[in-house]
């Protein structure tokens, strides 16, 4: 399947499984109104950490705007998302040349996922600008460092559940490579 056609479709999936079901889905981990933070699980950053090794920054800063946009406009949170994606699609790069023993260059045709990279070096690399992108959301919602302890939490809840769901969606949409011996 041609990657401009499979990243649209990858795009579209994402954007509905976000607000037709996860924005619907509030997760409480106390039962006491004054627990937990009820928080939403976003996976939508994973369209950009999923985008092609080779994709040059500026179409990453355009594609994160344009995810960041379709979601604010759903959630009515008046670029937050945006702002947010915008940072992670301009360091993906970054972090992946930090991980990654070789050049960008040098995976050509390939994307980021567990069967390029393994299991550690994908999770460290979601893992790790998927908390960033949390950090860079919440504190735009929240707007103060008065309650950094209420901060951390929800940052820190908030992105081990989207990195659960994420992992969820890589085990459902993602092709396993079966060996024949």
């Amino acid at each position: 399947m041609n990657v401009y056609i499979k990243n649209i479709l990858r795009f579209c999936i994402i954007i509905l499984l976000q607000v037709l079901i996860l924005n619907k889905i509030t997760l409480r981990w106390w039962s006491e109104p004054s627990g937990f933070p009820v928080f939403i699980p976003y996976v939508y950053p994973l369209f950009i950490l999923l985008l092609p090794f080779e994709t040059p920054v500026w179409a990453l800063l355009i594609l994160g705007f344009i995810m960041g946009v379709s979601v604010d406009t759903f959630m009515n949170t008046a670029g937050m998302h945006a702002c947010a994606t915008i940072l992670i699609a301009y360091l993906r790069t970054n972090v992946l040349s930090a991980l990654l023993p070789r050049n960008l260059s040098e995976y050509a045709g390939q994307h980021p996922s567990i069967k390029s990279m393994g299991w550690m070096p994908f999770l460290v690399y979601s893992a790790f600008l998927i908390i960033l992108h949390h950090f860079v959301f919440f504190t735009l919602e929240l707007w103060n460092f008065s309650n950094f302890g209420f901060l951390l939490l929800k940052i820190v809840a908030s992105a081990i559940t989207s990195m659960l769901f994420i992992i969820a969606y890589l085990l459902l949409f993602t092709r396993q490579s079966t060996s024949r011996i």
